[in-house]
């Protein structure tokens, strides 16, 4: 029982460090990246109505207009917070720009090796899953969500205070002998966790961002600069072929 625990936890880990690298890739894809995909628009834009002008064909005309209007289209109501939530509320650089704190997004898509390492040791300690009651598994969780915040933000010294917040708090009570019944019930619960959780690490790597992870797992940060220099120089040569458009 106590390997299968040990071993549902680490699986927990994982896929928590997967989903947060996840979501760190997309706002600082989204922050970094998002000026640059703006300006290839509004190029594209400025391409097509200078050749419409060129041209005088209804056709140019009509992929102008549309160029155009991709440039600033009108948002849905769940495009105006995007970026901003996710299925547990405002991400908390959101929340702080509502109630006028300072915020901190993310400035790394992988926490240093550091933040890792503390963050393994202290989810390792205090996951919820190894609670013995209700008001246990409730201290855990809110622990874990404050564990899970720093590290998200690669917070090594919040981190760090938390580690000696959870040593200075009440002593894990060791599980005792359980009945047959009880031990089948919870290597039942253990195996639809483990279920659940391979679904979701399922995906989180076919989405978009997950596979983009995956052509750099060793250094995803130098994926986005990769990105921002392969539009670079997307924007010189959109550059380009409007400067030949307008004869400058």
């Amino acid at each position: 029982m106590r390997a299968a625990e040990q071993a549902l936890i680490e699986y927990e880990i994982a896929v928590e460090t997967f989903r947060i690298e996840v979501e760190n890739f997309s706002r600082l894809h989204h922050q970094k990246l998002g000026p640059m995909y703006a300006r290839l628009d509004e190029l594209d834009a400025q391409i097509a109505e200078a050749r419409a002008a060129r041209t005088g064909d209804p056709e140019d005309r009509r992929k102008a207009d549309e160029a155009r209007a991709r440039v600033l289209p009108m948002p849905a109501v769940e495009e105006l917070f995007h970026g901003w939530m996710d299925g547990d509320g405002l991400f908390p650089e959101a929340a702080a720009m509502l109630t006028e704190q300072p915020v901190r997004p993310p400035q790394r898509v992988r926490p240093s090796a550091e933040a890792r390492k503390l963050y393994r040791e202290l989810a390792r300690k205090a996951h919820p899953d190894l609670a013995q009651d209700d008001a246990e598994r409730a201290r855990r969780e809110e622990f874990i969500t404050r564990v899970n915040g720093a590290y998200a933000r690669g917070d090594e010294a919040l981190l760090r205070e938390l580690a000696e917040e959870w040593a200075k708090g009440p002593a894990p009570v060791e599980r005792g002998p359980s009945r047959s019944e009880e031990l089948y019930a919870r290597l039942e619960w253990l195996a639809q966790r483990k279920e659940m959780l391979t679904l979701v690490a399922k995906e989180l790597e076919e989405g978009a961002i997950g596979s983009m992870l995956r052509l750099a797992p060793e250094d995803p940060d130098r994926l986005l600069d990769e990105i921002a220099e392969q539009l670079l120089a997307d924007v010189a040569l959109r550059e380009q072929e409007l400067a030949t458009l307008l004869g400058q």
